[in-house]
């Protein structure tokens, strides 16, 4: 048998998708746009990073020619290997969305066919008979925001009238999310998650796809910072996905970071909770040596997209690859004979857009381990061939919506 190990790199989109004209994102770039910032200077920062986007590991791994392949160009300032050693090649997203759970189902062999439920941009975000209904069951004085927002925008502005009033504070985005922001301590972790569950069931008809729960602490708007107990409430894909097929073949599925959030806890074997993207890759190394012949090991890097991507952080953002890139010879010597790693993303967030939402990209694929032939891949029509891709490996049934490219 083999083992493959799956690694999400949030929101770490290559351009080029031939739908972002329909989201507002023609010409949205999350790598290209990182490497010519930094190329130009304008991404170094005094005691982080300076220079040229320097990600030598995956360029040698064919992150060059994807994105060339995605978006037309090669990065600027990168040099490009002599010689690629992995299988790569690009993917497009068919879910009819940019968000979290969409993305991550597509690559798990479940594209999103429906259209999801999504909240007014302008006036009162929600439905007021929801809000009603929420307050009255949860027993708080009401809510603050009720907007689309930043989510640490909207904690500095709100933050101390929460503290004062009690009320939680309720916010969403481009995606289909409703968001909630809660003093740990004032408001109360357990409290802030039992006031997310009980949204989720009244949201349900309404069709949107995850209540976020967002706790944070500090005593004022200068202090508050989130802390890492954030909790995704999904709905459950529309069909079995690949984990699902996995587990009912005996095989474990070992989700590390949001994972299990993403897939409403629905064919996973084990949990592992990390909180930054080092600690992350520690878990998931841990992962590699617990994980036994047909196991997949299911990672989600989050900082990317949340930290960086969403804030607008070029310097943050390039550093995080490039902190990302040095750890990836850590994986390579766990691997064994039949191993399979996947280095993909769920969707793009360059950080040189405007606004601060999730951007519709073409996303890197990049397969290796010993005895994996290099070549490439080409672009794929859907994200969904990388889930076929690693049923093909564990030697499980295909699915219905992918092509596996081994």
């Amino acid at each position: 048998m083999a083992r493959a190990f799956l690694f999400v790199l949030d929101s770490f989109g290559v351009g080029g998708a031939p739908d972002a004209a329909a989201y507002g994102d023609e010409g949205a770039d999350t790598l290209g746009h990182i490497a010519e910032f930094c190329a130009a200077g304008a991404a170094d920062r005094a005691g982080l990073r300076e220079g040229p986007l320097s990600l030598p590991n995956m360029s040698e791994l064919g992150l060059m020619q994807i994105a060339r392949s995605a978006s037309g160009r090669f990065p600027s300032g990168m040099p490009v290997p002599e010689k690629v050693y992995g299988i790569y090649g690009a993917a497009t997203e068919i879910s009819r969305g940019k968000d979290t759970p969409s993305g991550h189902w597509e690559i798990a062999g479940t594209p999103v066919s429906f259209d999801w439920g999504y909240f007014p941009i302008e006036g009162d975000a929600f439905p007021q008979e929801f809000i009603e209904a929420l307050c009255r069951q949860a027993d708080v004085p009401g809510i603050l925001g009720n907007c689309h927002a930043s989510g640490t925008e909207i904690i500095a502005r709100l933050g101390e009238d929460h503290i004062r009033t009690g009320k939680p504070i309720c916010y969403t985005s481009s995606d289909s999310v409703f968001q909630v922001a809660a003093h740990e301590v004032h408001f109360g972790l357990d409290r802030l998650l039992a006031f997310c569950r009980l949204a989720r069931g009244l949201l349900d008809p309404y069709n949107i796809g995850r209540v976020i729960a967002r706790p944070f602490i500090g005593q004022s708007a200068s202090t508050f910072q989130r802390t890492g107990n954030r909790r995704d409430f999904s709905v459950l894909p529309p069909e079995p996905t690949l984990l699902d097929r996995l587990i009912e073949h005996g095989r474990h599925v070992h989700a590390v970071g949001k994972i299990g959030d993403i897939f409403a806890h629905q064919g996973i074997s084990r949990v592992i909770k990390a909180n930054g993207n080092e600690a992350l890759m520690d878990a998931s190394l841990s992962a590699i040596d617990a994980a036994e012949d047909g196991d997949l090991v299911f990672t989600n890097f989050v900082d990317f997209d949340m930290i960086y991507g969403h804030r607008r952080d070029v310097p943050g953002y390039a550093a995080a690859l490039e902190a990302f890139d040095a750890r990836l010879p850590e994986v390579h010597k766990k691997l064994k004979p039949g191993d399979l790693v996947v280095l993909t993303a769920d969707h793009g967030c360059d950080p040189t857009w405007r606004g601060t939402d999730h951007t519709r990209e073409r996303v890197p694929v990049i397969a290796y381990g010993p005895g994996i032939r290099s070549r490439s891949i080409g672009v794929r029509r859907s994200y969904a061939d990388i889930g076929e891709s690693i049923a093909r490996h564990l030697d499980i049934p295909a699915g219905s919506h992918g092509r596996s490219f081994l």
